[in-house]
């Protein structure tokens, strides 16, 4: 499904963003990983190596960081000839209630969930418009769609995000490029795991599937919408929350 396509994950070392990474390099793609984590990107970088992955390349860059991120993109067009996938997936959380969140916890999300996103896209659909072909897919989230108390700062991100995705859906679908939005609910991954027991007992009452997702659940649309079979799909965000959103 992915082969001889180049397909870029940022937050690749785990999570979600690790579960992307193992299903374009099962379709045969060369991935990159990027991540701030650089021993977990090294032991995802071996794990995808040992379940087959094609070539696999790692790049310890802070999304934040423009210059970091037009050099890493330029290094990674220039191995592999082409930039055909880019997953936006890094993504942090500083969660409080409104009155007690700090400007910088806000600065600093925004930074990361929104800001990176913009940065990978605008340099990665460079070498895309040339191709005449890309596919772009951001991590959204059910906060952005409707909201999460204590968490103003992720949920504005995330919302931010959708827009983003939908003006870039529209600003380069005439050159073969689709931009979409994969928004997930409570997925079982390291962020979700410190969050308390009530917190967490709160949101499977408010899921209809009654369960947490897995990364998987969220990879297999993250890979649809990556494939050829998604070339008439841009501009939507899709859900991937067990029923959460109306």
């Amino acid at each position: 499904m992915f082969a001889d396509k180049t397909a870029i994950v940022t937050g690749g070392a785990r999570g979600i963003g690790y579960e992307c990474a193992l299903k374009f390099a099962a379709g045969g793609a060369t991935v990159v990983l990027v991540d701030v984590l650089e021993d977990a990107m090294k032991q995802a970088a071996e794990r995808l190596a040992a379940a087959g992955a094609k070539q696999v390349l790692t790049y310890k860059v802070d999304v934040t960081d423009e210059a970091a991120v037009e050099k890493m993109i330029d290094e990674v067009a220039d191995k592999t000839g082409r930039i055909d996938i880019l997953v936006n997936n890094a993504g942090i959380t500083r969660d409080d209630l409104l009155l007690r969140m700090e400007a910088a916890m806000w600065d600093l999300v925004m930074s990361v969930n929104l800001k990176g996103t913009f940065l990978m896209t605008k340099h990665a659909a460079k070498y895309m418009l040339r191709q005449r072909y890309g596919r772009i897919v951001n991590m959204a989230s059910v906060s952005g769609l409707v909201g999460n108390p204590g968490q103003a700062n992720y949920s504005a991100s995330k919302a931010g995000v959708v827009g983003f995705t939908r003006t870039v859906a529209r600003e380069l679908a005439k050159r073969g490029i689709t931009c979409n939005a994969v928004a997930p609910g409570f997925i079982k991954t390291d962020m979700t795991d410190v969050l308390p027991e009530k917190a967490k007992e709160m949101a499977l009452a408010a899921i209809p599937m009654a369960r947490m997702g897995a990364p998987e659940d969220v990879a297999n649309v993250v890979a649809f919408l990556a494939s050829d079979e998604a070339s008439y799909v841009t501009g939507h965000v899709i859900p991937v929350d067990g029923g959460m959103a109306p």
